[in-house]
């Protein structure tokens, strides 16, 4: 009988501990730092969701779910191809940030589309196969992120799609567009932008990584992560686990060194 008034204040205590650990939804808390999680497939993940993947999380590390509600962050973050869904850098990125900065919270925004070229992160553009409009659901989860905490940055993972000559030719001029609408829409013309390499195993794929080159030389606060030594899973496209895990702490090594960069 001694025991039931203990275990009793224990849950209690564990149950409050957790209500002020989730993120308010009606007022901008400065130490709640939210992050941007956009572009096509090997942002959303699909690895596979086993082993210490499926456990993977942090107590300060959340994300925004389909519905809108702020949920302890897990793998899969992401929900455009429910079926595919897995393992993508977001949550590795997410935790290392957490560990850099003791006293906040992450919040991840989970925004990507796979699948789409970057003609479909354009206002109103239409994704037929996941029946969704990429940019303008984004700024949607934008906006509603925006009440609960601070944009601190962006990372971007995109370009399979327009790995051909023809389309990689001003993808770069398209992705600085990109990035202008997303800082107007943030209210920060100063908000970090990290964008990762595509993966080195295909050769079309250089045709990307050789307009990132030159992003950080024409859009200033931007940053490019390597994908040197990262491997896919056997479909010669998606990163597997462990190599998605190994981008998402090189985007959270740039992004420190944006963010501490005067």
């Amino acid at each position: 009988m001694t025991d039931k008034p203990l275990l009793l204040f224990l849950l209690l205590m564990g149950f409050s501990a957790t209500a002020q650990m989730s993120p308010r939804q009606d007022a901008p808390d400065p130490d709640f730092h939210i992050y941007l999680l956009m572009g096509q497939s090997n942002m959303a993940g699909r690895g596979e969701v086993a082993g210490p993947f499926a456990k993977r999380s942090h107590r300060r590390v959340w994300m925004l779910d389909k519905q809108g509600a702020w949920q302890l962050a897990r793998h899969p973050l992401h929900f455009d191809k429910p079926r595919m869904a897995g393992v993508g850098p977001g949550l590795a990125f997410g935790i290392r940030m957490a560990q850099s900065k003791r006293n906040v919270r992450i919040g991840l925004v989970p925004c990507a589309v796979g699948g789409t070229s970057i003609d479909r992160w354009n206002p109103g553009a239409f994704d037929k196969a996941t029946g969704t409009h990429p940019y303008d659901d984004a700024l949607g989860r934008i906006r509603m992120a925006m009440k609960s905490g601070v944009i601190k940055g962006i990372i971007w993972h995109q370009g399979e799609s327009d790995s051909k000559p023809e389309a990689a030719e001003d993808w770069l001029k398209k992705l600085e567009a990109l990035i202008g609408r997303l800082r107007e829409e943030t209210k920060n013309d100063s908000l970090p932008f990290v964008a990762g390499q595509l993966g080195r195993y295909r050769e079309n794929y250089q045709l990307i990584n050789r307009q990132l080159d030159r992003l950080p030389g024409t859009v200033p606060r931007t940053a490019v992560v390597s994908s040197k030594g990262l491997k896919h899973k056997g479909d010669g496209t998606h990163f597997d686990s462990p190599s998605a895990c190994r981008l998402g702490k090189r985007f959270a090594k740039a992004m420190r060194r944006l963010q501490q960069t005067p």
